[in-house]
């Protein structure tokens, strides 16, 4: 009888089923009456009243509220989200060059979690945690079906607990464990250091604080440097950043343009149309620029890049960008949380949008893969120095220099050996160096005077006939 019984229940579903599908074209052909967004609030509040009052568990109705506003927003595109206040607060901090996490950027990607970029200085950088790196596990758990947001949460915790985050990278077989620890993260927006007379820029993110630091960072290397006169160029290192503040990226690339439009944002709206030009004044006083990029650089970095490309300011060197063309605005709402809106693409100053194709380096320069499988110790066996002729017992003396002259010799072959050097800690870096390097000497070939051209009449020679 019992199995007669699961028989005809069977059967009848099976009815209910064939019915529905039968019906529902007709009717929405009878109707063809599109629903008003009331009668789909309607819906939403329906369904939200069955989930409160028939789920197999109590909910928190707050957070299934939180979760709805923010499945809408999230399937709009990857950069709008909802904040609760506690988020919103941590947003506000970054901001502020000061948060406590890992130092790391991420997205998502079809699913899984990518990293855009670690930050210099942070337990990700350190650890050796690249961009392009899919976290796929953080404590031995899956993040693959989660939200950002979750999968975000998931990485956060106390200040100096620790996590062990798996890692899947291009170029190594197998998926690998990273344990950081995390911390109270202070960013220093900009860093400025000396490389072979070339004022390197390093801008890590585009905080409130950036411009600022920017200028401090190229006053200082300048004094490091002896004057301006001594100056080879700058390198402005924007790789592996993430982005941040419009207005600082306005500031920055104000920083070394004398006139021209900046970037130019545009909305739904054709009339919200807005443009951002430069203000008179140069900072690198007219030495040339290179820019490094890869593709952790991203939104800000993109912007700064954009426009001194455009304006053929500076020589972009590295891989292509990250591809984030879009505007943010951030909306408080009630409670103090607040909600991520796209309201915006930006257009660099010659019209382009660099939107899901990234801005591509005027010349291409890979950063050798390091694999964190392979045992350490080969590479960091040192190499023999060659033996050369001053090195030999007996060797004579080179004659056709002064001790002056020999002295600035050794210090110029000193300096090409610390390039040397550079290229294995930092190949991109080096080469944007020594396009600085090779400009300056084009440069003083340029003001050598061609023998050839000489008009100055030489004495005349006689001979008495």
């Amino acid at each position: 009888m019992k199995k007669l019984l699961g028989s005809a229940l069977a059967g009848t579903a099976v009815g209910v089923l064939i019915a529905t599908q039968v019906a529902m074209p007709l009717v929405a052909q009878e109707t063809k009456k599109p629903e008003t967004v009331y009668e789909q609030l309607d819906q939403f509040g329906d369904v939200f009243e069955r989930i409160r009052s028939q789920y197999v568990e109590q909910v928190d109705t707050k957070k299934l509220i939180e979760a709805a506003i923010n499945g809408m927003l999230t399937s709009l595109d990857p950069h709008s989200s909802y904040m609760n206040a506690e988020d919103f607060a941590a947003m506000r901090e970054q901001t502020h060059g000061e948060f406590g996490g890992l130092g790391i950027e991420v997205t998502q990607e079809e699913g899984v979690v990518k990293v855009i970029s670690p930050m210099d200085g942070t337990p990700a950088a350190e650890a050796g945690i690249q961009s392009g790196d899919y976290i796929t596990q953080v404590d031995g758990k899956g993040l693959v079906g989660l939200t950002l947001d979750q999968a975000v949460d998931m990485m956060r915790g106390p200040v100096g607990s620790d996590i062990t985050i798996t890692i899947l990278r291009k170029g190594v077989e197998k998926a690998f464990d990273v344990t950081l620890t995390r911390a109270n993260i202070k960013v220093a927006a900009v860093k400025e250091r000396l490389e072979n007379q070339a004022v390197v820029l390093r801008v890590t993110t585009f905080s409130d604080q950036t411009f600022t630091d920017l200028q401090a960072g190229i006053d200082k290397g300048i004094k490091d440097a002896g004057g301006i006169d001594k100056v080879a160029g700058f390198v402005i290192d924007l790789r592996n950043n993430p982005g941040g503040l419009l207005n600082q990226a306005i500031a920055v690339s104000d920083a070394f343009l004398d006139k021209g439009e900046i970037v130019s944002t545009r909305g739904r709206d054709v009339s919200q149309t807005q443009r951002w030009n430069a203000q008179p004044g140069d900072l690198a006083q007219g030495k040339p620029i290179v820019v490094l990029i890869n593709g952790g650089s991203a939104s800000a970095s993109e912007i700064v890049t954009g426009a001194l490309q455009d304006h053929h300011r500076a020589i972009v060197v590295g891989t292509k960008s990250f591809g984030k063309g879009s505007v943010q605005t951030v909306i408080p709402l009630k409670g103090d949380a607040a909600m991520r809106l796209t309201t915006a693409r930006y257009y660099t100053p010659s019209g382009r949008s660099i939107q899901a194709l990234g801005i591509s380096p005027d010349i291409v320069v890979e950063q050798p893969l390091v694999d964190p499988t392979k045992d350490a110790a080969k590479a960091d066996t040192p190499i023999a120095k060659p033996t050369t002729e001053a090195d030999l017992r007996g060797a004579i003396t080179n004659d056709s220099m002064t001790e002056d002259e020999k002295k600035i010799y050794l210090e110029e072959q000193k300096k090409a050996e610390e390039s040397a050097k550079l290229r294995q800690d930092d190949y991109q870096l080096a080469y944007a160096v020594d396009i600085l390097k090779g400009l300056n000497v084009a440069a003083e070939v340029d003001k050598t005077p061609d023998p050839s051209s000489d008009t100055t009449a030489a004495p005349a020679t006689t001979t008495s006939p």
